[in-house]
């Protein structure tokens, strides 16, 4: 029945993997089944028939499609079936969107669709790998116009050793998270999150990673040649060449002169005028093109910022190929927030608001790779008045969600543990004006707010890009690009990280891919670049974490207990720790391994419900001092909770220093009295004094006023 059916077989570092194609998916254009140890990822590359009118780029989707099922588990929403994509599949969508595009001709304008759809997932076989090799593979043997084949594979760092692909322990104990794809020629791809890893190893990581692809590209390219289908002919929509050299003739001087400033708000008022004046020309011209023509005024800019690069070491602003823009630092803008701070350059500025919060308040993760909960996230808004536009705000796009993921994924290595700091954090940066590396602003924004928040994070982080400019054999980088060096460019290089090392690399390119020189040049300017942003702005606007934290942050105490004192914390129907919280004005969370995390506004009553805990699961200790409440009245004394079914008796001759005729002459049912314990005895009652107590309150009272 499957007469088509083939199965090609290799190894990707050590571990097999196949690729089934003919059986299934009959009508996509190309298609395969990956099998990777037990993971399993379907991969179908589609084309429409014809171009796409009226626009002027190339319509490329890619959908990484997490299913639930490949992990044995059932939806968590009330629908219970996949709904939109998870942060994790979106940035699995740009991780393979990213090398494959620049690989597709640059004139085609025909609709491409790529979807991975995960079947089953092997913990030590990543599917976003197998979705990548794929995506490879399935657009290799189609019919649709494509100059691959790529691979990719992920590497770690585990105790110094670069490990290739590495299993799920490995990754678990990783100082290195590095994604790598390439052709047979080029790395074309880098994303990474690292613990401070310097720059040689982190080069070294990436090319051992390229040995590997290597391989894979020259299977997939067997392949290829064995069962591909012929590539199509698809309807070129490249700027005509008379119209180009005519556009070019008219109006090249004009452009040179609009662009040629620092600031994007002339660029565009003098850009106006020009190209208003190239339409009024053209347009009879070329009747019904006015699409093409506007193409072919943005190919024009590029052809003159290029140039100027390449032909004269100039960049649009003046600076040098090392320069970085004018930089500012400012923090604890905005009161009442937990933390906040604005860094700008150039025209770029972002602003990061940190807010802490109780453990409980961590995201709740549903998705695929293990992951259930974070303490740690970040957010990246980029509204259309940063960029002097006007649109509707729609939500976060990809582009948001990826930025603010690689922000997280900088500072991550540097957020210290649950058990040094008991807090869930959330940042948002707010883009405030963008002229190119808000992501990296965004990283520099948010250290310093999380060290006004009084956060005692490891170590400071500074992000920076590096671009590229090629032709032919030449080849320039340039630091902190802006708008245009980007759009015009060929690379977007984008390294966080410390003094000590890299914590974030995300590689964006134009072109088919880098050498290790370019990779090497890229390491050592941003390197530079971010250690003269720590030193000179960042750490001048402020040294180190605050001391304390806002007024307005949850104040946190962590205790451990034995796991099996948990039920008398909770009580019965839980009424024991409701009243905790409700006479302590607390929240308390407690997680199954004995952690409670006590929180509340006001310190003191933080410590309060920590003593009373600790007093429910310990012993109360002779000589401890406790504040109680007065539960009943006895001839002989008072009787005193200090804590949730914990009672003691203060006899009338403890209750003050004076003699007491009547216990109700001192207290009453109700209120709130400090006690000492003095004596546990063999039955376990517990005998209290409130005049030890108060002796004891002021005697330390004195000895501090002495102070």
């Amino acid at each position: 029945m499957f007469e088509n059916f083939r199965v090609f077989e290799t190894t990707l570092a050590g571990k097999p993997i196949s690729f089934e194609t003919g059986k299934m998916c009959g009508l996509a254009s190309g298609s395969c089944l990956v099998r990777y140890g037990e993971t399993t990822v379907l991969c179908n590359a589609t084309m429409a028939q014809k171009p796409r009118e009226g626009i002027d780029f190339f319509p490329l989707s890619v959908d990484f499609e997490e299913k639930l099922y490949s992990v044995g588990r059932i939806p968590g929403s009330f629908i219970r079936r996949e709904s939109r994509p998870p942060e994790s599949a979106i940035l699995a969508s740009r991780v393979v969107d990213r090398p494959i595009r620049p690989l597709f001709p640059k004139d085609m304008r025909n609709d491409v669709s790529v979807v991975m759809t995960v079947l089953s997932v092997d913990p030590d076989c990543s599917p976003e790998i197998a979705g990548m090799i794929g995506t490879s593979f399935a657009l290799s043997i189609s019919s649709i116009p494509w100059n691959g084949p790529i691979a990719g594979v992920n590497v770690g760092l585990v105790d110094g050793e670069i490990i290739v692909c590495p299993n799920a322990e490995q990754r678990a104990k990783s100082d290195l998270q590095l994604t790598v794809a390439g052709t047979a020629t080029k790395v074309c791809m880098i994303e990474a999150g690292a613990n401070e890893v310097d720059d040689d190893t982190m080069l070294e990581a990436i090319m051992q990673g390229f040995a590997e692809i290597q391989k894979m590209v020259a299977f997939i390219s067997d392949v290829q040649k064995e069962i591909g289908k012929e590539k199509i002919v698809f309807e070129s929509k490249e700027v005509p060449h008379d119209m180009f050299e005519a556009i070019k003739d008219f109006a090249i001087d004009d452009i040179k002169a609009a662009l040629d400033t620092d600031d994007k708000n002339v660029r565009e008022e003098r850009l106006a005028p020009v190209v208003a004046a190239i339409h009024e020309k053209f347009d009879a011209e070329y009747p019904e093109q006015e699409a093409v023509i506007d193409e072919a005024i943005y190919k024009l800019q590029k052809f003159v910022v290029r140039r100027w690069l390449l032909d004269e070491g100039k960049r649009i602003d003046g600076r040098q190929m090392d320069e970085i823009r004018p930089l500012n630092a400012e923090v604890g803008l905005i009161p009442r927030v937990h933390g906040s701070a604005m860094f700008t350059r150039g025209q770029t500025q972002v602003m990061t608001i940190t807010t802490l919060g109780t453990i409980s308040e961590a995201q709740i993760l549903d998705g695929i790779d293990g992951n259930t909960s974070k303490r740690y996230m970040h957010h990246y808004n980029f509204p259309s008045y940063s960029v002097g536009e006007t649109r509707p705000s729609r939500g976060p796009g990809r582009r948001e969600i990826g930025h603010g993921a690689l922000a997280e994924r900088a500072l991550l290595p540097v957020i210290p543990s649950v058990e040094e700091f008991p807090y869930a954090l959330r940042l948002v940066s707010e883009v405030l004006s963008s002229n190119g590396s808000t992501s990296q602003g965004s990283i520099c924004a948010s250290t310093l707010s999380l060290m006004d928040a009084g956060v005692p994070i490891k170590a400071p982080v500074a992000g920076i890009s590096c671009g590229l400019i090629t032709e032919g054999d030449r080849w320039m980088t340039m630091v902190d690009i802006q708008g245009l060096e980007d759009f015009f460019g060929d690379m977007d290089f984008k390294v966080g990280g410390t003094h000590k090392g890299i914590t974030a690399i995300q590689m964006d390119l134009k072109i088919d891919g880098l050498t290790p020189e370019i990779i090497k040049e890229a390491f050592e300017k941003t390197h530079k670049a971010r250690v003269y942003i720590l030193d000179e702005i960042m750490l001048k606007a402020l040294p180190t974490y605050r001391p304390e934290l806002s007024k307005y942050a949850p104040k946190m105490q962590t205790l451990v207990i034995n796991p099996d004192k948990i039920r008398d914390v909770i009580g019965s129907g839980g009424k024991v720790i409701q009243k905790i919280c409700a006479e302590c004005e607390v929240k308390i969370d407690i997680e199954d391994d004995g952690h409670v995390f006590v929180s509340g506004i006001d310190a003191e009553n933080v410590r309060r419900a920590v003593n009373v805990i600790e007093t429910i699961v310990n012993d109360p200790e002779v000589g401890a001092i406790y504040k109680g409440k007065v539960t009943r009245l006895m001839n002989f004394g008072a009787f005193v909770e200090i804590a949730p079914g914990k009672e003691g008796l203060v006899h009338i001759s403890k209750l003050d220093s004076t003699r007491v005729e009547k216990v109700e002459d001192i207290v009453n049912p109700g209120d709130e009295v400090f006690v000492m314990v003095t004596e546990i005895d063999q039955q376990g009652r517990i005998n209290l004094s409130r005049k030890d107590a108060l002796a004891a309150i002021e005697a330390k009272r004195k000895e501090q006023a002495q102070q």
